[in-house]
């Protein structure tokens, strides 16, 4: 769950009817089993980085910004939780070479799978299916832990960071990338009309409170902005984009038809054009 093409949702508390009503009490985005049918395999994961790889304003891409500010020495050990697929590391054979161990885990035995065939059987690479809340390694274990678009899907996100922290030495470092609470999804749900008469997003990690969450573990917090946005002149592939994301929100039951036909309603000269908020928390030291 490595993306925020993987994870850029939206929830409603109220929806135009009971059909969506239903949808989305069903489908939450830090709901186990909603999640885990979201994630069962690579397939809509990559209908969002397809996406996104398409119609980003900022051609470097989240993930290699992301590696960027990765400073992997040679020797150490990484653990990544929910890894997905393990795209960001494709092409990125230098960094691994480095890593003395570099573990990659996920919630989804599907993700793995697809991980493995993209990373293919290292030495050094191992591949867990690891619950963030949970971790089964030891303590002080690891010199850098990543967890990137995923920690707002966690049921108890304090027991996750605590979890971290234990695998994490004294001296490492954490990097959590999120997404933003002005986003693009916000202004989708809007249009839609599924915000009702109240609009609940998930906000339960974002770059504006991460920041007091991780401090409950971390001593010193840094956040990182993407500058980027969407200029989406194919109507059809943002439509793609929403349906990949039926298992979480109350789009999930709407009729391709009808999205596409409100989504038609916002195009300007055939462009839709959208904000994007993303960006990454580098957390260091004990509390």
């Amino acid at each position: 769950m490595t993306w925020p093409q993987g994870h850029t949702i939206f929830l409603t508390r109220q929806s135009l009817d009971i059909r969506r009503q239903n949808s989305m009490k069903m489908g939450s985005s830090n709901d186990k089993e909603a999640v885990k049918a979201q994630y069962a395999s690579s397939k809509s994961l990559d209908t969002r980085i397809n996406f996104h790889n398409m119609y980003s304003t900022n051609k470097m891409g989240f993930g290699p910004w992301l590696i960027s500010n990765y400073e992997i020495k040679e020797g150490m050990r990484v653990l990544e939780l929910g890894a997905g697929t393990g795209d960001m590391w494709n092409g990125h054979d230098d960094l691994i070479t480095k890593c003395d161990k570099l573990v990659l885990s996920d919630f989804s035995e599907g993700m793995l799978d697809t991980a493995r065939k993209n990373i293919g059987e290292r030495a050094n690479v191992e591949y867990k299916q690891i619950d963030v809340q949970n971790i089964p390694l030891e303590d002080n274990s690891f010199d850098i832990v990543i967890a990137n678009m995923m920690l707002y899907h966690v049921p108890d996100i304090g027991k996750a960071i605590s979890e971290i922290r234990r695998v994490l030495r004294d001296d490492g470092v954490f990097y959590s990338a999120t997404y933003g609470e002005h986003n693009f999804n916000d202004i989708i749900a809007e249009w839609f009309g599924l915000i009702g008469e109240s609009y609940d997003p998930n906000h339960l990690f974002t770059l504006q409170n991460g920041g007091d969450v991780l401090g409950k573990e971390f001593a010193e917090i840094e956040v990182r902005r993407y500058e980027d946005s969407l200029h989406v002149t194919n109507v059809d592939d943002l439509a793609d984009y929403l349906q990949s994301l039926k298992a979480l929100h109350g789009i999930g039951t709407m009729g391709r038809d009808e999205i596409l036909r409100m989504l038609s309603a916002h195009e300007e000269n055939g462009v839709i054009n959208l904000q994007k908020e993303y960006g990454t928390f580098i957390a260091r030291g004990v509390k």
